[in-house]
């Protein structure tokens, strides 16, 4: 006997001025069921779930939401209150946003205990604790008393799902609950989730692109494109017989190698000997007073970049591969040898030397988020320009404009697709339109090599795969050297030429792509691979 449904959903419409986002939209969710709603960015998917809970700002809603016979769409504010936080609970994308800076973990458990379940202060502060060990933090008393910023990713969405339980909801809203974190964090945060799930009997909806995740964890799935409801039925079902055609280009997006094969050789574009990168850190008690003690981020790293090839840098977060990249971009201070274009950096004490901006003109950077990268109070022409204005002076404001253009068409950005594109700012582009002018801004120097900081990790599966392509395109056409720093083993697979494996600053692993990913010999790149496949 099938379980009864928990929510109901019927003709739910949302509305933002004159403009209809969520257009009639109707599923069921039932008692105990992990239910996933799949769609790219901008499909509707996200502000349909908060509109359940009124929590879509100016937006005008309408339709019918029952919980338990309950319409929330009619409900008063006070009602809502009531709702939030004790039947229906959310889990949020970023927990660093999510959860307040100036209070402790613990603190804002216990704050949700002594609202919704009326439990004394002290009582709150004991629960607190249990709910944070029920998530699996190790040391659970002494992470309670940290505040967000001292804990890490994986360890402050493990406190969003104890604040999320703390009031034993019926119906657990998960928004991305897994997009900032790496590889092996999603899959324990998946199976947490499934285990919580399984013995508090909550219903999950669960709001995603991770066509992965979802295959995971879901028992059944609706797919949303543009604000319409395109396709829904069992997990199974869609995944090995998708009938909606948008269904279908979900599923076939995954990244595709398309690079230049071959044996190594030619021009080197970075070399490495003994790449070693330490921070200074406060020494506890009166040995403090007199000296610094260190901490070693990069153990001694070998490698090298021949031009028109790309390294796939994989590990999790901590493991060093950002520190390692921000001493090849000149940024951080390092030992041993480093040649990045033939040439190396000038210490800090002379960092904005002429020689050091020379050299920077021949390494690039492509961050993560675009939208974090790309300065909202710049237009285009300022901001793929501004790279010329630096390192090529003697350009007149004319010239500057016709590169700018000719860039942009070049990474898919045409002045005939897009009217006033350089006189536009960066919040009038979708995502994977925002990482091509990154591009674009990183290029138009002509660069040797390009570090790419998880490049695609904050896309969508149809964008990443079109920013993936873009790449392979302008590394063959202009033999560019890549540095490729990522925990999406799929995007490695499809990039990378040689690949190195870091944990906890050191180089566990190093070869081959095809050798290191196929046929892994330290246990923990087996963990990775394993965990990207599972």
């Amino acid at each position: 006997m099938s379980a009864p449904v928990l929510l109901q959903v019927s003709g739910l419409r949302v509305r933002f001025g004159d403009k209809e986002v969520v257009h009639g939209v109707d599923f069921e969710i039932r008692a105990g069921e992990k239910f996933a709603l799949v769609g790219e960015s901008g499909s509707g998917k996200t502000v349909s779930a908060l509109s359940l809970l009124r929590l879509a700002g100016e937006a005008h809603i309408s339709g019918q939401a029952l919980l338990n016979g309950r319409d929330l769409l009619q409900l008063s504010e006070r009602e809502l209150r009531g709702v939030r936080g004790s039947s229906v609970a959310m889990i949020f994308q970023e927990p660093m946003t999510a959860l307040n800076p100036l209070m402790t973990v613990g603190a804002q458990v216990a704050e949700v205990l002594m609202l919704k379940q009326a439990l004394t202060r002290a009582q709150s502060a004991q629960t607190a604790i249990e709910l944070l060990a029920s998530t699996g933090i190790p040391e659970p008393a002494r992470r309670a008393a940290s505040f967000p910023h001292q804990m890490s990713g994986g360890q402050r969405q493990r406190a969003m799902i104890a604040m999320a339980l703390a009031s034993r909801p019926k119906l657990l809203l998960a928004d991305e609950p897994t997009t900032a974190l790496d590889v092996t964090l999603r899959g324990q945060i998946l199976e947490l989730l499934s285990d919580l799930q399984r013995q508090t009997g909550m219903a999950v909806l669960l709001i995603t692109h991770d066509l992965l995740m979802v295959r995971r964890f879901a028992d059944r799935v609706a797919v949303m494109e543009q604000g319409h409801l395109v396709e829904g039925g069992s997990t199974a079902q869609i995944f090995d017989a998708p009938e909606h055609l948008y269904t279908r280009r979900l599923i076939a997006s995954t990244p595709q190698r398309d690079v230049v094969e071959g044996a190594l050789g030619g021009e080197i574009a970075v070399q490495a000997r003994g790449l070693r990168v330490a921070y200074p850190v406060p020494l506890p008690g009166v040995r403090g007073w007199f000296r610094k003690g260190e901490f070693v981020a990069v153990k001694g790293a070998d490698f090298q970049i021949p031009v028109g090839r790309t390294l796939g840098i994989v590990g999790e977060s901590g493991s060093g591969k950002s520190t390692l990249a921000q001493a090849l971009l000149g940024l951080l201070p390092s030992t041993g040898t480093l040649q990045v274009a033939g040439d190396q950096w000038h210490p800090p004490a002379q960092h904005n030397s002429a020689h050091n901006q020379a050299l920077r003109r021949r390494v690039q950077v492509v961050f993560q988020d675009p939208f974090s990268s790309l300065s909202p109070r710049l237009t285009v022409e300022e901001i793929v320009g501004e790279g010329l204005k630096v390192h090529v002076p003697e350009l007149s404001e004319a010239e500057r404009r016709t590169r700018a253009l000719a860039m942009l068409a070049d990474v898919g950005l045409a002045e005939a697709q897009f009217p006033g594109l350089l006189a536009r700012y960066p919040h009038e582009f979708s995502g994977g339109q925002r990482q091509r002018i990154a591009v674009a801004r990183a290029l138009i120097v002509e660069p040797e090599l390009l570090v790419l900081d998880e490049p695609t990790s904050a896309l969508d599966v149809t964008i990443q795969q079109q920013v993936l392509q873009l790449l392979q395109r302008l590394q063959k056409e202009r033999g560019l050297a890549y540095l490729l720093i990522t925990h999406d083993v799929a995007v490695v697979r499809a990039m990378a030429h040689e690949v190195i494996v870091m944990k906890d600053g050191e180089v566990l692993e190093s070869g081959g792509c095809n050798e290191v990913l196929g046929q892994p010999r330290n246990p923990y790149t087996r963990r990775l691979v394993e965990a990207a496949a599972a």
